[in-house]
């Protein structure tokens, strides 16, 4: 198991002791080993050494496989090549993304937040902005919490479209946070979305979660829509994550005598886009084409085995041995599926044995 994993689940590491580790250590395989005098060097604690020593030693990677195991749950460390790419353009990307379910490929993602204590008016709105958005290709991201979150999420599988929920918790199923939403959540996952988390399973709900997750959220995103809210409000955090990143900010004008109106009003104030249509945001972003270029890069497979191909192409070039790693499938299966996939033009060989999409 990969250590950034495994240190993952020590309590009191963070990004900023991830990144003093690989800084001085080169790698977390050679910080694992480090002895605890080489630890207080760096300037850790002897407290927190001592902890840490106390972890480490009682750690059970066994165990630790087999609860990801059964609760379908992998991890993307920074050097795997389905770590999102946008996400490595925070200044303290999570070394370790817990997922549940399917990252979208494409990265055409909005972020959608707001307010849990929602008016009638900021429901109608996100409902009909997300529909239309999910309707023209984009991806939903939000943070499964109460209010604006859920709705966000609940429109986009009722409009067919995918959405992904970043938590602040634990994303196996006892610590899906809030737990109104749980079931929210296996929906996500069985309708090709994804739960994702920088917190191992059994992490629970703390104040430092949820306002860390925010950047995530913005990270992820191309930009993010403030549908309603206060002026004292998650949402607004996720908007400033967004704003360091250099993302579009969007938001819903509201009546100026609305208290849920304070945070979206204050951020068209400010330099934020003011929303009237998903229109806007589409020609802002300049996607108003993006579902004829996602339906025109779709490849369909033929058969099981294409299908079994066209889960691990891309862009890359994948060399056979290691199309045949990927697929389980014995070598001739393999060279003779290629050759039949490249006569369609589903993928190409760049020459040396190395295959792409062909579109």
């Amino acid at each position: 198991m990969k250590k950034e994993i495994l240190l993952s689940y020590f309590p009191k590491n963070t990004v900023k002791r991830y990144q003093e580790l690989v800084a001085v250590f080169e790698n977390l395989d050679n910080a694992w080993k480090a002895s605890a005098r080489e630890l207080i060097k760096i300037g850790w604690e002897e407290k927190l050494v001592q902890e840490f020593f106390a972890w480490k030693n009682k750690v059970n990677e066994e165990k630790i496989a087999k609860i990801l195991e059964h609760e379908k749950i992998y991890c993307l460390t920074r050097d795997d090549k389905q770590y999102p790419a946008n996400l490595k353009e925070l200044y303290d990307p999570p070394f370790c993304l817990f997922v549940r379910g399917e990252l979208p490929k494409d990265g055409f993602n909005l972020a959608v937040v707001g307010t849990r204590k929602y008016t009638t008016y900021g429901k109608q709105m996100t409902e009909e902005l997300v529909a239309e958005l999910t309707q023209n290709g984009l991806n939903i991201i939000s943070g499964l919490a109460l209010g604006i979150d859920g709705i966000a999420h609940e429109t986009t599988l009722k409009a067919g479209g995918k959405t992904m929920a970043v938590l602040g918790t634990g994303i196996n199923d006892a610590h899906i946070y809030p737990g109104a939403h749980r079931d929210l959540a296996k929906r996500i996952i069985n309708s090709n979305g994804a739960l994702i988390s920088e917190y191992p399973p059994g992490a629970l709900p703390s104040r430092f979660g949820f306002p860390k997750r925010n950047r995530i959220i913005a990270g992820l995103s191309l930009g993010v829509l403030v549908t309603e809210a206060p002026e004292e409000s998650g949402a607004l955090i996720t908007a400033q994550c967004a704003l360091d990143l250099g993302r579009e900010i969007f938001a819903i004008p509201h009546s100026i005598t609305s208290p849920t109106a304070k945070g979206t009003n204050a951020l068209i104030k400010n330099g934020a886009h003011l929303i009237n249509s998903a229109k806007d945001i589409l020609e802002i972003l300049n996607l108003q084409e993006i579902k004829q270029f996602i339906g025109n890069r779709e490849i369909l497979p033929d058969s099981p085995i294409e299908a079994k191909f066209l889960q691990h192409l891309s862009r890359e070039p994948l060399h056979v041995d290691q199309i045949i790693k990927l697929t389980q499938l014995d070598s001739p299966t393999v060279n003779a599926t290629l050759t039949m996939m490249e006569m369609k033009g589903k993928v190409r060989n760049l020459g040396a044995m190395m295959y792409v999409l062909g579109k």
